[in-house]
């Protein structure tokens, strides 16, 4: 068998797709397929050069003395030899003979073929699904507790884990990994999170200029208070600085966005009877005709705000907690006062960051999300509840309605699924993709 055949093969389409064309002359459909074929032939490129990795070090074996592949090359070992070929950094080298050596057939005393040692990353690298990367995560997690978790909960885990790896980022995949973490080994969670009590420190003090300058660790239980304050602070700013339109190099930074959400809440502590004080600023009421909110013409307006605001902004804004929509008839007569029954309550917004864990779509944190309805409440009849309900960022949210995206929860609950369907230029089938916290479930049955 040709073991690059499948490495050939996705070359050939991406020139075929390429060409000799300039990439700037290439359709958006083009660039989105061309890139897909590259990153699948980079995966199978890291699958071949994994094999080969873990030959050479096969072959430079230290008991092999003077015999060694490596030193025959003139390197001190195999590590080294492949990190000078490669322009890489010895632990990227190494990570590439790890995932060689457990994805690489074995055979016995005998000379009987037996599986790789990690099966189903190896047949998931070998089809170009995962790359060295993700293969490495998983390899470095299960050897890591396979004494401690048992060989049928690892081979569970790197199933689960080879299935969700295809589609994540390098971020999101981590993230999931320290989930599945916990899971194999939940015993090790509070001896770690002993140790990064330990480690919690912060160093405040005044410099020579005098900038006051804050350095510090927090574990989880203390900076997660911290970390969802801040955010939904600079959340806000961020929202206040898009919706005015401010250029970019005007515009503050995320950090200058922190420095100053830190200070507001410490001014507000500071002169503050009430340690329940809700962050939210004073109601805003958003009026609309109900034949604008179906049709999508017409304009909105805002108690206190001289200036009108489009529809779409009227839906967004009534999307969100503290903020009244109060939809108007033909006579304008009050066909709903929002709050009531338009609006996601606290305990229904709390369920949906449950099921979705921030943003279905993007993962962005719940601070970043609002509550929005699948079938909108005035011309759908939707209803506000759990199954009509999902979280998005702003961004996602213009992305869902301009683009031509559906969104399909299956089940019931906190436990339901939340998948997003993709318009027909962007996946053919339209193949449905899963989002929210189910993206990251790692409980495995």
């Amino acid at each position: 068998m040709d073991q690059l055949a499948p490495l050939t093969s996705a070359v050939a389409a991406a020139r075929a797709m390429w060409g000799g064309a300039a990439v700037d002359s290439l359709a958006p459909a083009v660039l989105i397929q061309l890139n897909e074929r590259l990153a699948e032939a980079q995966r199978l490129l890291d699958a071949s050069r994994a094999r080969i990795a873990s030959e050479i070090a096969r072959q430079s074996r230290p008991e092999l003395g003077a015999d060694s592949l490596a030193k025959q090359q003139g390197y001190r070992n195999p590590t080294a030899l492949i990190a000078s070929v490669s322009g890489s950094t010895p632990g990227d080298a190494s990570r590439l003979v790890k995932v060689g050596d457990a994805t690489a057939p074995r055979t016995t005393l005998t000379g009987e073929p037996t599986p790789a040692r990690h099966p189903f990353v190896a047949d998931a690298l070998a089809a170009g699904r995962i790359g060295a990367g993700a293969s490495s995560a998983i390899i470095t997690l299960l050897d890591k507790v396979a004494f401690r978790a048992g060989q049928l909960a690892i081979e569970r885990a790197e199933q689960m884990l080879v299935e969700k790896a295809p589609g994540l980022a390098a971020d999101q995949f981590a993230r999931l990994i320290t989930r599945a973490e916990a899971w194999l080994d939940p015993d090790d969670i509070a001896p770690r999170e002993d140790e990064m009590r330990t480690e919690t420190t912060l160093h405040l003090y005044e410099d020579r200029t005098g900038m006051i300058v804050i350095n510090g660790k927090l574990c989880p239980e203390l900076g997660a208070p911290v970390k969802i304050a801040l955010e939904a602070i600079v959340a806000e700013r961020l929202r206040a600085q898009r919706d005015a339109s401010i250029p970019d190099a005007a515009a503050l930074t995320i950090p200058q966005l922190q420095a100053r959400a830190l200070s507001q809440l410490a001014e507000h502590a500071l002169g503050c009877t009430q340690r329940d004080l809700p962050l939210e600023g004073a109601t805003v009421i958003v009026r609309i005709d109900h034949a604008d909110l179906v049709d999508g013409t017409g304009y909105a307006t805002i108690d206190g705000v001289a200036a009108p605001v489009s529809v779409a902004t009227a839906r967004r804004m009534a999307a969100g907690g503290g903020i009244i929509s109060c939809v108007l008839g033909a006579d304008s007569e009050i066909l709903d006062w929002g709050r009531e029954k338009r609006l996601f309550t606290r305990a229904q917004r709390l369920a949906l960051v449950e099921r979705d864990g921030g943003c279905a779509m993007c993962n962005a944190p719940p601070s970043h999300s609002k509550a929005h309805h699948l079938r909108w409440w005035a011309r759908d009849a939707g209803p506000t509840d759990l199954s009509n309900g999902v979280l998005l960022c702003t961004a996602c949210h213009h992305r869902i309605h301009d683009n031509g995206w559906d969104i399909r929860i299956d089940g019931t609950g906190t436990r339901a699924k939340v998948w997003f369907i993709p318009p027909a230029r962007v996946s053919s089938d339209r193949s449905p993709r899963l989002g929210g916290r189910a993206r990251f479930d790692v409980a495995v049955a």
